[in-house]
């Protein structure tokens, strides 16, 4: 895969490159990143502001606005894109039912792979960025591979006998300055097409997920999720993420999933793949801490390609065919 930078992209690359170098700095205490995969941090990773905080930002009511486009402050020697983050050992509390859970999610081809919508709470606990859009309504997360979320903040009740849904039914509501979103009503890992994180562990339609969200100045947005599934886990799980807010300019990216087929679930290995005793499944051999960019094809026009779950130097279902040889 490679990293091309076009003349008229000759200045975002400058910049790219002091962030690169930047993120040298930031994670010294781990595999250090070069090339295309410190560029690829820079793209997906924040990078911890300096000096004094701007004001958080707030709406006629007084309240923060949470809007923005929002990057990851990966957290030294912890895991991303595990629920269990925060426990140590990083062991969830399994029940005999969430056991049996995730050793069948295990057997399956990533859901996320297969371009299965990728739910909560699995969505927030991902290493890439994603987009917050809310008013006084509604609240919509925009997540980088293509998935978003709603909930309503209109002061509606949770309906009664909610349809199953990837990302839950959330109600929100403002307490204080926080904003908390309840959701419920999820699909089941049973199904074997949701996850609850990136490593295969297991969501139950019983579950519930509540999100307290804050944005303690202009450039810090922070998450605190607590995930309560009687079924699968014997006691609820803490979750915590501090995110910063992108460089003007920054935005989510394209990105085009190649669509469950045969081929997919016929070449893609099953489960999460290998996890290390850091409990962080990585995004290659040595390390990764995100996926390379472009997440599309070489030739950057999009395509899901080049994705970090498509196993290298394999053909790809919407690859072309090999143009004759020349006579």
């Amino acid at each position: 895969m490679f990293f091309r930078i076009k003349p008229r992209h000759m200045v975002a690359g400058f910049v790219l490159s002091a962030l690169a170098a930047a993120v040298n700095a930031q994670y010294r205490d781990e595999a250090k990143p070069d090339g295309i995969t410190a560029r690829s941090y820079a793209i997906w990773l924040g990078t911890e502001t300096t000096g004094q905080p701007a004001a958080t930002p707030r709406d006629a009511k007084g309240k923060p606005i949470l809007n923005g486009y929002w990057k990851l402050l990966h957290e030294a020697g912890k895991p991303d894109g595990n629920l269990a983050k925060d426990l140590p050992q990083y062991q969830l509390p399994y029940t005999a039912a969430g056991k049996a859970a995730l050793a069948a999610n295990e057997k399956v081809v990533d859901p996320e792979a297969r371009c299965i919508i990728t739910g909560i709470p699995r969505a927030l606990t991902a290493v890439l960025p994603f987009e917050i859009q809310h008013n006084g309504v509604r609240f919509a997360s925009f997540h980088q591979l293509g998935w978003h979320r709603l909930a309503w903040l209109d002061g509606r009740k949770a309906p009664a006998d909610p349809d199953p849904r990837y990302s839950g039914n959330g109600i929100g509501k403002w307490e204080g300055d926080t904003l908390v979103i309840r959701s419920s009503g999820f699909k089941d890992s049973a199904d074997g097409r949701v996850w609850a994180d990136d490593n295969a562990n297991p969501i139950s339609n019983e579950a519930v997920v509540i999100e307290r969200w804050t944005r303690p100045d202009y450039q810090h947005l922070n998450l605190e999720l607590t995930f309560t599934d009687p079924k699968y886990y014997s006691k609820p799980v803490r979750y915590a993420r501090r995110y910063v807010l992108a460089p003007q300019g920054e935005q989510l990216k394209e990105f085009s999933c190649e669509w469950n087929s045969y081929w997919v679930t016929t070449h893609l290995e099953p489960g999460p793949g290998k996890i290390g005793s850091d409990g962080n499944r990585y995004f290659g051999p040595d390390k990764q801490l995100v996926p390379d960019w472009p997440l599309g094809s070489v030739e950057d026009d999009g395509r899901g390609t080049g994705y970090w779950l498509y196993r290298k130097n394999k053909p790809k279902p919407s690859d072309l065919p090999p143009k004759p040889e020349a006579k």
